[in-house]
């Protein structure tokens, strides 16, 4: 079943032009969907298109039928989760009573949290392994559980999409890998479909189901990993040389450097 549908999406800021043009673009139950291309290339843009925070310049954006444009705020909430590229939290708030905060589209205006918020908290925090922080101040986390600490707001959220812009930025290797395992984790045992904008090729080659590539605001491929993290495609669009290996039936991307080119003409490998 198809969660969301971009139709000929065109989007852009103030009275400039477009930033992404005619974007065709479908997501199904249990896609773990990877949004990659250059700096520049449109993918934020079109990841706020796709949340319905920006208004479209052309096309549609539908989600579970329903067009973003005309849908509710509390509506969208309660179907799509939003993970930010920084996690910003205000001074004073614990961490569980940041994650209760995703609740919020659930109650009415002067609604009090039920036993079905609180198991729903619960749960996101058992699921990002953040339980036992429950009680710490959010402020006070490092950069890898702060990222936690968003994605289970998102959870609490109870959506069937969710969105993460770029959520591996400024993390260490061993907080990507944490974070990625989560995703894949909440994708493949709870079937969340996922759509998440990342630089990171081999991660995306790792633990999406699919790519997408922009270039210059056009989706110029979209399918398996295998197909379009090529080096023609991936040449084309970043602007370098690259290989690609397949390790255990995965791609693997090395970009071509001067001291590869050395290597690889002394007989080496990548």
């Amino acid at each position: 079943m198809t969660l969301l549908e971009l139709v000929g999406v065109s989007a852009g800021y103030g009275t400039g032009e477009p930033v992404v043009r005619g974007v065709d673009l479908q997501l199904a139950e249990g896609d773990f969907l990877g949004l990659i291309g250059p700096n520049g290339c449109g993918k934020s843009t079109l990841m706020r298109a796709a949340a319905g925070v920006l208004p479209l310049r052309g096309g549609r954006a539908v989600l579970e039928g329903r067009n973003l444009q005309t849908c509710s705020r509390r509506d969208l909430a309660k179907l799509l989760g939003v993970v930010a590229q920084e996690s910003v939290f205000a001074p004073g708030f614990s961490v569980q009573e940041i994650v209760a905060m995703g609740r919020h589209p659930h109650l009415g205006r002067f609604g009090r949290p039920g036993r079905e918020d609180e198991y729903q908290v619960h749960r996101a925090l058992d699921q990002t392994g953040i339980l036992a922080l429950a009680a710490r101040e959010a402020v006070a986390l490092s950069g890898g559980e702060r990222q936690r600490v968003a994605i289970a707001r998102a959870l609490a959220q109870s959506p069937r999409l969710l969105l993460l812009d770029e959520p591996t930025n400024h993390l260490d290797i061993n907080h990507q890998v944490e974070v990625f395992d989560l995703l894949h984790d909440l994708n493949h045992e709870q079937g969340l479909a996922i759509l998440c904008v990342t630089h990171d090729l081999n991660l995306a080659a790792e633990y999406c189901s699919a790519i997408a590539l922009l270039e210059q605001g056009l989706l110029r491929a979209w399918g398996p990993p295998s197909e379009v993290l090529t080096p023609s495609l991936l040449g084309a669009a970043y602007g370098v040389e690259v290989l690609v290996e397949e390790i255990g039936g995965t791609p693997r991307i090395f970009p071509v450097t001067r001291r590869t080119r050395s290597s690889l003409a002394l007989g080496g490998t990548p």
